[in-house]
């Protein structure tokens, strides 16, 4: 084992790896920053060049754009509203409202830190206990998933606001929106109204886009010809130093980190679960639960730190398994095909000196990050200071390229028109886009995950109830939704007692 690990030491700190890795960071900040370009995306183009790479370079190189762009996605949250990708949706709920305040950068510098504690977190777990962790996500089936998107979708409660009602209105839209398109079971069209389009379902980026993006620049256009000396506080002076946020959010970011790892090794959940959960736990144990969604440090700790836990732990299946946790790391199975190399057990036998390169290389991997991402807050922040009336309509051009790019159709772009229209309108009457976003989002995992349960058990909902994980999610759903209920009822008395008396 010791020559195991010191060869791949030498052979992370080979001049093409390390020029590699540091490539693939800066390409992961772009394609992560940018609406519409997602990290996804970036590992999918930038397959193409790893041909002649060695496999270990190759993958070092995807995972660099891997790791950067789901950081990356936070930057165009913050700033102007938009998650860069759908990763960073949760970081939008505070991170834009800390902007406003003038506090730009210190929410950029704190998201760059949560991602590399998450990342490291989530690289370390990689490193260490793979087997472990591969052996537990075997243990999903259809039940599971169901009560974990359940669990999730019990967040909408928490992301409503001060109007719940409305609040769930805009979740269960959401679900409904997810159900256009072919049935994941019968295979049947189901709202696409005859359009070979519709029958493909609606794309989260396009919705993401026009959700926050186009509704954003809606906004900020009616006011565009109003000339503002914009100037963003705290870029050059440094309010809350690095030291100060790992003492003041340190429980934050390692529980969002090992929450992130679960469910990033678990297949086919990714970063944005991992994120909301995380930001759900957060606000339920902060003793300042009013400041998250009006600009909490902590809630940007949370997001940042579960998504990026996501990205290591994604590995773990896709290693030990041969089965992807997310679509990059589908991406990334065709890489490893690519080279020869065939995912699964066999492959920690046969080629070990290459598995423990890419395991302690995505540890230097997030070093890289922190230290690019301290250099570049700062270009990040400034993009405030580009006069609006310039910088709208290069935003919107980006957001059509982005749509665009989805599936190189029109419908897309139209998609996008329309839920920038959602979300201009809904929220001047008092509804969330947020809960809209949940719904998309974990609608058709809770859909197709419960029908399927259902197909195994010949139609018994007993068996969300027998099989213990699924049975721990649905408990802790069913609390996250008679709490705040309780909670209201206890204030509520004290308030008649008060009256009273």
């Amino acid at each position: 084992m010791g020559d195991v690990l010191i060869n791949s030491l030498l052979s992370i700190f080979e001049f093409q790896t390390l020029l590699f890795m540091i490539l693939g960071v800066v390409l992961g900040f772009i394609f992560g920053s940018l609406p519409g370009l997602t990290a996804t995306m970036g590992v999918a183009l930038m397959l193409p060049v790893t041909y002649g790479l060695e496999p270990t370079t190759a993958m070092l190189f995807l995972l660099g754009i891997y790791c950067a762009g789901t950081y990356g996605g936070s930057a165009s949250a913050i700033l102007i509203n938009t998650p860069g990708t759908p990763a960073s949706a949760a970081t939008v709920i505070d991170g834009y409202a800390l902007a406003e305040k003038g506090k730009a950068a210190d929410a950029l510098r704190m998201a760059l830190l949560a991602s590399v504690v998450g990342g490291l977190f989530s690289a370390l777990a990689l490193l260490l206990i793979a087997p472990q962790l591969s052996k537990f996500a075997l243990n999903f089936g259809p039940p599971e998933f169901f009560a974990l998107a359940f669990f999730g979708l019990t967040m909408i409660i928490s992301v409503s606001g001060d109007n719940l009602r409305k609040g769930i209105i805009m979740g269960l839209l959401g679900m409904l929106i997810a159900t256009v398109g072919l049935d994941p079971i019968s295979g049947l069209p189901r709202f696409s109204f005859g359009d070979s389009y519709m029958m493909g379902g609606i794309n989260l980026i396009p919705a993401l886009i026009g959700l926050f993006a186009i509704s954003e620049i809606v906004k900020k256009a009616q006011t565009a010809h109003i000339h503002k000396d914009e100037k963003i506080s705290n870029i050059d002076k440094v309010v809350m130093s690095y030291r100060t946020m790992i003492k003041k959010f340190k429980k934050t970011m390692l529980k969002s980190s090992f929450i992130g790892t679960i469910i990033g090794a678990i297949p086919g959940t990714g970063p944005a679960i991992a994120s909301f959960l995380s930001y759900n736990e957060a606000r339920r144990a902060s003793k300042n639960k009013e400041e998250f969604g009006k600009g909490s440090l902590d809630g940007i700790a949370a997001a940042e730190s579960g998504n990026n836990g996501v990205t290591g732990a994604t590995l773990i299946p896709l290693l030990t398994l041969g089965i992807p946790g997310d679509t990059v790391t589908a991406v990334m199975l065709g890489a490893l095909m690519m080279q020869g190399l065939a995912p699964g057990p066999q492959l920690f036998v046969n080629y070990a000196d290459m598995m423990y390169t890419i395991m302690l290389g995505l540890l230097l991997v997030n070093i890289f990050m922190f230290i690019q991402g301290s250099f570049t807050t700062k270009v990040f922040a400034k993009i405030k200071l580009v006069p609006t009336n310039l910088l709208m309509p290069m935003l919107l051009i980006l957001c059509f390229i982005g749509a665009f790019g989805v599936n190189n159709t029109m419908f897309d772009v139209r998609v996008m028109l329309v839920f920038g229209l959602i979300g201009y309108f809904l929220p001047k009457f008092g509804f969330p886009v947020t809960p809209m976003l949940l719904g998309i989002v974990l609608g058709p995992i809770a859909e197709t995950s419960f029908r399927q349960a259902l197909a195994i058990s010949d139609g018994s909902y007993m068996i969300f109830l027998t099989k213990p994980i699924s049975l721990v999610f649905i408990v802790l759903a069913v609390l996250s939704i008679l709490l705040p209920i309780i909670k209201v009822l206890i204030s509520k008395s004290h308030l008649n007692k008060t009256q009273k008396s």
